[in-house]
């Protein structure tokens, strides 16, 4: 998939205020500080569309962008850890949890992950929840160019065997690096492998 064209459309804390669900949504979440704005920007190859930061907790607001005017790809606060009040957290967890459960034409979730550490509770207690309400999602490793190659492998490793602990199927997972643009075209790829089945299932059906 060529990105021609990314713009930014709207932020909001309400579904119902989200654009109107007539194209094919894809969100982006992860723990604070997992490396998610710098992805964004390395997808769409806009390196400031999407806010960086080295605070955690900086996305605050279910943030919309339109991407070649086929797709929406969506920027979701963080969970975990940031420096905001208990309160702050849970209201975004309560915006996180109605959009993931409300918005009809979300396609797949895309779960960030650090890979430079082991498995992590609030990223297997996310998926998990994912997982129990049905709600269609992938792995995505981040920040790989941070260790080497084996340690990486070893990381994934981990996880996967944790995940099997109560998965029959480990889901699917991809291996990235915003520095060295590791995975843009595989991940690229899948939304692309996505947006033609969705094109296709009225025909078929």
């Amino acid at each position: 998939m060529t990105i021609r064209e990314a713009k930014f459309l709207t932020s909001n804390t309400r579904v119902d205020q989200c654009p109107a669900p007539t194209l094919p949504e894809y969100a982006f979440i992860g723990r604070s500080n997992v490396g998610k704005s710098s992805l964004i920007n390395m997808l769409t190859g806009q390196k400031g569309l999407a806010k960086t930061s080295s605070l955690p907790g900086k996305t605050q607001l279910i943030n919309h962008f339109l991407i070649n005017n086929e797709w929406y790809l969506v920027d979701l606060p963080g969970y975990g850890y940031a420096k905001v009040s208990k309160e702050s957290r849970a209201q975004w967890a309560k915006m996180i949890n109605y959009y993931m459960s409300k918005r009809e034409n979300l396609s797949c979730v895309f779960v960030l992950i650090d890979s430079r550490h082991e498995p992590l509770a609030p990223d297997l207690e996310f998926m998990e929840k994912l997982g129990s309400e049905g709600v269609p999602f992938v792995i995505v490793f981040t920040k790989t160019d941070k260790l080497s190659g084996s340690r990486t492998q070893q990381n994934i490793v981990s996880y996967a065997a944790k995940l099997q602990e109560t998965w029959d199927e480990i889901p699917r997972y991809f291996i990235t690096s915003a520095e060295t643009k590791l995975g843009r075209e595989e991940l690229l790829g899948f939304i692309d492998e996505i947006n033609q089945q969705l094109v296709q299932a009225p025909a078929n059906a």
